[in-house]
């Protein structure tokens, strides 16, 4: 049930990117306003309102389900319950040691994550940052650039929803991320060829759709697949901190001077892309033998009668890498 939650939060991402370009068009006929730009006002009006979410935030987000007020003392001791034997038969370690910040660093899987993460996160960073600047380059106004904006965002919202439902009811990740890159593909191979705008603008709504949709998977799959708290947060800041260097990345490559084709920045985007149909089936065939040969081993000890090696604190501290422990595919 991981990916839909995310999903509703990181759907919001996509929303606002709807509402800002409605926004953008109609704060920019302030421009003469106090002597003020039209983009000024844009980002006066904007920041004053997210300072705003955030002080309403302090007070009204929760720390953690234990302290939601909102629930009644049987809801929050359930949420607790699941969540610790969310992952787990025997329940998660949920006492720190140091040895797991080092298991975190030292486990493969957060690697290649990496490399899935960029291959999403650097296509959705550059459509974001971009795609008034593309737009553009049709020939169109700026005003009208910011207003096209909006349909690719709401077309990728519910893209991210669909995915998101039916990504948990089918208990896997690997093939909407994938389906997510393979948007990304087709979109910018449109927008990087010479075709017509229109058909360019069809692009756009590819990547847009295609990278949103997938990045809540991109979380959830790794989410699913740390197991122990203090493991899985540690594995988490490191997939997401080093991954968000596609961004930093995506925000460099876009030239004035390769207008209207930006043939390096959209050129770019496909090698990230091409990186994560590589590094995708490299982490499924992974879990997958990996699954294998647990489930093979478990039989053969049913087959023989044998007991479970392993004390419920043993399976806990070995977290994802117990005997009774299935990776998602």
């Amino acid at each position: 049930m991981l990916q839909y939650r995310i999903g509703l939060f990181f759907g919001a991402a996509s929303v606002a990117g709807a509402f800002s370009g409605l926004l953008a068009f109609g704060i920019s006929f302030m421009a003469g306003t106090a002597g003020l730009l039209g983009w000024s006002w844009i980002f006066i009006l904007e920041g004053i309102a997210t300072v705003l979410v955030g002080l309403v935030a302090f007070f009204v987000l929760v720390d953690f389900p234990a302290t939601a007020e909102f629930l009644t003392p049987d809801e929050r001791a359930y949420v607790v319950w699941r969540k610790k034997y969310d992952n787990s038969s025997v329940g998660e370690e949920e006492r720190f040691a140091v040895r797991h910040v080092w298991t975190a660093f030292k486990d493969w899987q957060v690697y290649v994550h990496i490399l899935v993460y960029m291959s999403i996160i650097t296509p959705l960073f550059g459509i974001t940052l971009f795609l008034p600047t593309i737009i553009n380059a049709f020939g169109h106004t700026p005003a009208i650039s910011q207003l096209l904006t909006v349909p690719p965002y709401v077309f990728a919202t519910i893209v991210l929803y669909t995915f998101a439902h039916y990504s948990d009811k089918l208990r896997m990740r690997s093939p909407f991320i994938l389906a997510g890159l393979t948007m990304c593909l087709i979109g910018f191979s449109i927008n990087i060829s010479g075709v017509a705008t229109g058909v360019k603008y069809f692009g756009t709504f590819l990547v847009v759709a295609g990278s949103y949709a997938a990045f809540p998977g991109v979380v959830a799959w790794l989410g699913n697949n740390l197991a122990g708290q203090y493991k899985r947060g540690v594995g988490m800041a490191v997939h997401i901190g080093v991954g968000n260097f596609g961004g930093a990345i995506a925000s460099n490559i876009y030239r004035t001077q390769d207008s209207p084709r930006y043939i390096v920045g959209h050129g770019i985007e496909l090698m990230f892309v091409g990186i994560g149909f590589i590094a995708v089936p490299v982490a499924v065939i992974s879990y997958w033998r990996i699954n294998k040969k647990r489930d093979a081993i478990a039989r053969e000890a049913a087959g023989r009668g044998e007991k479970d090696k392993y004390s419920a604190q043993e399976l806990r501290e070995l977290g994802d890498r117990a005997p009774d422990f299935r990776y998602t595919l």
